[in-house]
């Protein structure tokens, strides 16, 4: 399964490589994400519940960052296992390109494999669902950018930061059916 894609964020590069390096930013904005744990220099054990399809399972993994190139692009590795659900394992590059001062383009190519009760449920479902993730992510992730950058007025309260990300079963649907029928 290959995907790809990118987005531009509202932030400098700076402040999105940053983003993209915090581990509880990312905790906030992974769908179904439980725990990011550092195990050593650029490694992390990862938690998480997915649900594709009828499989829906807690995956546990590792995650182990490659290749960088601050503030510019690194690869993601990544290796989990659902039990009886199934594994999936992978990369991802991503490159942040500056488009201004407050603009960044970041561009995505992730490669994975999955077997067991996954590999079951069929390559569209799979590509509907790792898109309609990558869509939750990269929502909670602008938003997570943009409540850092809004300025802090005095007395005022912090702005309201979303809560984790969750994919359900509507947002999934949705997903598989604009990739079935089109746009």
């Amino acid at each position: 399964m290959e995907l790809k894609g990118e987005r531009v964020l509202a932030a400098d590069r700076e402040a999105a490589w940053n983003a993209l390096n915090d581990v509880e930013i990312l905790k906030l904005c992974v769908p179904g994400c439980e725990s990011i744990a550092p195990t050593g220099e650029n490694q992390y054990e990862v938690a998480m519940t997915a649900a594709i399809g009828p499989v829906k399972s807690r995956f546990k993994g590792k995650m182990q960052l490659a290749d960088i190139d601050a503030p510019r692009a690194y690869t993601l590795k990544f290796d989990g296992s659902g039990g009886a659900a199934g594994f999936a394992r992978g990369e991802a590059k991503v490159e942040l390109a500056e488009v201004s001062a407050r603009e960044t383009k970041l561009v995505y190519v992730a490669n994975a494999q999955v077997g067991g009760k996954l590999a079951q449920v069929g390559s569209r479902l799979i590509d509907a669902a790792s898109g309609a993730m990558a869509d939750k992510f990269f929502e909670a992730f602008a938003a997570q950018l943009a409540a850092r950058a809004a300025p802090v007025i005095a007395g005022a309260p912090p702005p309201a930061v979303p809560p984790q990300a969750t994919i359900g079963f509507w947002s999934l649907l949705k997903a598989f059916l604009k990739r079935l029928f089109g746009r």
